[in-house]
């Protein structure tokens, strides 16, 4: 069968890349043990050959990796050897019957391990597609002229006089865009919001990021995202999951009267409706690079802006290009808690309405942040999506609920007799840009379904 040839070319040549310690990516892979290496290179063996003990060593291999990650041991070796494992197991035994089992290992390679190694996100990405393309009968077409659903033309009259308790100002918002010069100059140490500066995005336009026809013609059948069960990551019930991103999708009300033909197990899909599902600070768009020309960066992430003085541990993001991008998806009623990002940002409204609260690091011995043992169990939690060992600190997160309608003046007193009087807040409309800098408390909350877009730089 014609598959038997591709996957075994495949194998083959990691097999030769695997074998030759000058290779970069196989240089990384020996800081794990050669017998580690070893161990990996003896499973890539013929479709039919003891396929039982081939799939169990690929499994015993994947496990540790993630083991080792999630305990927050040093070393790139460790991403490395989750994403080669994760590659090669999902091409033996590959058929219709574990096609899908396929995809989603190649997508946990991407959002767990960030597809180290060199070549090896594109590799992902290309037998992603020809695994849809051979066995679930899926063939993109992005010249397609897709419709924008009405998202959120009626504003809940509820927020027809938007104000929030814990702010007594409105974030500035500039008449114009400023310069890249006027950025670096004026415009960095504050925040501000930019109305409707992405409204000729192509993610709000040809390419609608309120259809769910067009997300789901960019990702294909069989995708699966990382995402956080409950509104809110304080609470007692809060965790995290993978799940299926078309059954993501559904839960949101983004299905545009369709009914694909790879959609999931409907009765799952139906358990889950009365879940608050929030796909937040994922990598989307490295896990479906199609999304990426969508959106217009804007050369105010190139400014390379300095430390500010309230916030002097700034650094830029430690990545090759010093640039971060995270999607955040989900229904009315997900909220972000007030908390600290180390980074400059600049976010985006794509879809749907969101409410923003901000406050200066000024006011930091004011928030009430968790100390160590404060967070709720659930918290403390592996994240299926995340590669930072210190993922489950609450350190900067705040205790006090600033969304929430009714003062908690006698636990939280200093809050709002300190910090209320310098917070500041906004309703984000679809294409608004809202800019924060490095340690800047910012909570946000979901005024109906919401899809936007952060860049940390």
């Amino acid at each position: 069968m014609y598959w038997m040839y591709w996957t075994d070319e495949c194998l083959e040549l990691l097999a030769e890349e695997l074998s030759d310690d000058t290779q970069r990516a196989t240089s990384q892979l020996l800081g794990c043990g050669k017998d580690i290496v070893a161990s990996l290179l003896s499973a890539i063996k013929k479709p039919g050959q003891d396929t039982h003990n081939y799939n169990e060593a690929l499994e015993s291999l994947i496990d540790m990796a993630y083991e080792k990650m999630s305990s927050g041991v040093a070393g790139s070796c460790w991403p490395r050897l989750y994403t080669d494992a994760c590659i090669i197991r999902s091409l033996v035994p590959l058929d219709t019957s574990s096609s899908r089992a396929a995809i989603a290992r190649l997508d946990r390679a991407i959002i767990v391990a960030g597809a180290a190694g060199e070549g090896r996100l594109d590799l992902i990405h290309t037998l992603i597609r020809r695994i849809q393309f051979e066995f679930l009968t899926f063939t993109q077409d992005l010249s397609r002229r897709f419709s924008k659903p009405r998202v959120g033309t009626t504003l809940d009259p509820r927020l027809s006089n938007f104000a929030l308790e814990s702010s007594l100002r409105d974030i500035p918002a500039l008449d114009t865009p400023p310069s890249f010069t006027t950025f670096q100059t004026t415009y960095n140490r504050h925040p501000f919001v930019l109305h409707r500066f992405a409204s000729a995005w192509p993610a709000m336009n040809e390419h609608p990021w309120s259809s769910a026809a067009y997300l789901r013609s960019v990702s294909g059948p069989a995708r699966i995202v990382p995402v956080e069960v409950g509104a809110d990551y304080r609470s007692d019930d809060w965790t995290q999951q993978f799940m299926s991103w078309d059954d993501f999708l559904s839960n949101l009300g983004l299905d545009d009267n369709e009914s694909p033909a790879y959609a999931d197990n409907l009765t799952e899909r139906e358990a889950r409706a009365n879940q608050v599902l929030y796909l937040a600070q994922h990598s989307l768009l490295l896990q479906f690079p199609d999304l990426s020309r969508d959106i217009v960066i804007p050369d105010y992430v190139y400014t390379c802006p300095t430390a500010p003085s309230n916030y002097p541990r700034y650094e830029p993001p430690g990545n090759d290009e010093q640039l971060v991008i995270n999607a955040w998806l989900g229904p009315r009623g997900t909220t972000s808690p007030a908390h600290t990002d180390p980074y400059y940002n600049i976010y985006v409204q794509v879809v749907g309405r969101k409410t923003v609260w901000l406050a200066p690091p000024s006011v930091n011995q004011y928030m009430y942040v968790y100390k160590d043992g404060d967070a709720p169990p659930t918290r403390k939690s592996s994240n299926p999506s995340t590669k930072d060992d210190n993922s489950t600190s609450m350190s900067n997160t705040s205790q006090v609920d600033v969304l929430a309608t009714g003062k908690d003046a006698e636990r939280f007193a200093q809050f709002w007799s300190e910090v209320v009087p310098h917070a500041m807040s906004a309703m984000l409309e679809p294409g608004d840009m809202l800019f924060i800098p490095p340690g800047w408390w910012h909570a946000m909350r979901a005024e109906e379904t919401s899809f936007s877009v952060s860049m940390w730089f």
